[in-house]
C-alpha cells in the first residue's frame, strides 16, 4: 500500500466515524460539533486563516480589521457545520431531508421548464450548496450537477452516492459538453458553480467585489447557444435550523446589440452571487484563492484547478466550442 493510498484510507475512516456519530445525533448537536470543528481549523490552519482575512479586507475595505477577523472566524464555523450537516444528510431518507428544508421561488424553475429548453441553475460555494442540491430534486425534476472528482477515491464514492441520493445526476469532465447539451435538449436542469478561479485561456474576466476575477464562460456559452433559462439558486441557513432554498428571478440574456454577450451574461450571474455574499459574507468560501494575486495555500479547502489538472465544464475547460 502506497503512502497516498494509506492517507486516503485514513481520511475515509475518519469521515466514516464522524458520519456514524452524527447519524445518531439531533441536528442541534450536529451543528454544534460542526462549529467546534470549524473553530479547530481556525486555530490550526494558519495559512487559510490569513488568506481568508486578507481577502475579506480587500473585498470590504470599509470594514475594520477586527470586523474582517470576526467574519473570517464565522466562516470557518459555518464550513464546519456544512461538513457535519452534509454527513448527516447522507444518512437520511428523502422525507427526512425534506423536513429540514423550506423553498422560495421554485415556481420560477417550473415556469422556465415550460419553454422546453432546459434550465441552467447557477450558484457558488455559498451557504449549504450540497444540501440545496439534494433538496432541489425533492420538489422539482432532478438535475445534473457538474463536479470535479475528489482526489480521494473513497470519499469521492461517498460524496457521489450522497449527491445521487434524491435522484440527481453527476457529470464529470469526460464527454461533459455532449452530456450537458443532451440534458438541456431533454429540458432538464444543470447546476453549475461559478465562483472558482479559472485559467485565463478558458475563462472571461469579470468584476467580483470590484476586482477582476477569471470566471467560467460555460454558463453564458450554454445559455446563448441553447436558449436555456439562467436561474441563480442558493441554500441559506435559517434561524430555525432549516435550510432555505431560494430560486432567484431568471437572468435576462444580453440583447443582440451587446458588445460581448458572453462577458455581459457572466457578469450578470456574478453580480447576483456577489449580492448574496455581501449580505452574508460568512457563508462564502473565502479560503479559496478567488483572485490569483494571492499566494497559494495548501490544505483542506478547495482551490481552482491548476494548469495541469483536469478541468471540468464548470471550470469552463470545454466552454470555448460552445460560443
Amino acid at each position: 500500500m502506497t503512502t497516498r493510498e494509506f492517507r486516503h484510507r485514513v481520511e475515509h475512516a475518519i469521515v466514516m466515524i464522524v458520519r456514524g456519530a452524527v447519524a445518531a445525533w439531533p441536528d442541534s448537536i450536529v451543528r454544534f460539533i460542526g462549529t467546534v470543528i470549524g473553530h479547530v481549523f481556525w486555530a490550526v490552519d494558519v495559512g487559510h486563516r490569513r488568506l481568508t482575512i486578507r481577502q475579506l479586507q480587500a473585498a470590504f475595505p470599509s470594514r475594520t480589521p477586527a470586523e474582517c477577523r470576526s467574519i473570517a472566524r464565522k466562516t470557518f464555523a459555518h464550513f464546519g457545520r456544512s461538513l457535519t450537516l452534509t454527513l448527516k444528510l447522507s444518512t437520511l431518507t428523502a422525507d427526512e431531508i425534506r423536513a429540514r428544508v423550506t423553498y422560495d421561488g421554485e415556481d420560477r424553475v417550473r415556469d422556465a421548464l415550460k419553454a422546453g429548453r432546459g434550465v441552467l441553475l447557477v450558484t457558488g460555494h455559498f451557504g449549504y450548496w450540497e444540501l440545496m442540491a439534494l433538496a432541489h430534486a425533492l420538489v422539482l425534476p432532478p438535475m445534473s450537477v457538474l463536479a470535479r472528482p475528489l482526489d480521494n477515491p473513497y470519499l469521492h464514492d461517498l460524496l457521489e452516492r450522497t449527491r445521487r441520493a434524491t435522484g440527481n445526476r453527476v457529470i464529470y469532465r469526460r464527454g461533459a459538453v455532449r452530456r450537458v447539451l443532451r440534458a438541456l435538449n431533454a429540458n432538464e436542469g444543470i447546476a453549475i458553480l461559478i465562483d472558482q478561479h479559472i485559467q485565463p485561456v478558458d475563462a472571461v474576466t469579470v468584476q467580483f467585489f470590484d476586482r477582476p476575477a477569471a470566471t467560467t464562460s460555460a454558463v453564458a456559452a450554454l445559455a446563448l447557444r441553447t436558449g436555456a433559462a439562467v436561474i441563480p439558486m442558493f441554500g441559506l441557513p435559517s434561524a430555525n435550523g432549516k435550510c432555505r432554498v431560494v430560486y432567484e428571478h431568471p437572468i435576462e440574456l444580453p440583447g443582440p446589440d451587446a458588445a460581448d454577450p458572453i462577458v455581459e451574461l457572466t457578469q450578470r450571474c456574478t453580480d447576483v452571487l456577489e449580492m448574496y455574499v455581501r449580505r452574508q459574507p460568512e457563508l462564502w468560501l473565502w479560503m479559496h484563492r478567488r483572485w490569483r494575486d494571492e499566494s497559494a495555500v495548501g490544505g483542506m479547502f478547495p482551490r481552482g484547478p491548476d494548469p495541469e489538472s483536469d478541468a471540468t465544464l464548470e471550470d469552463a475547460g470545454e466552454a470555448a466550442p460552445l460560443s
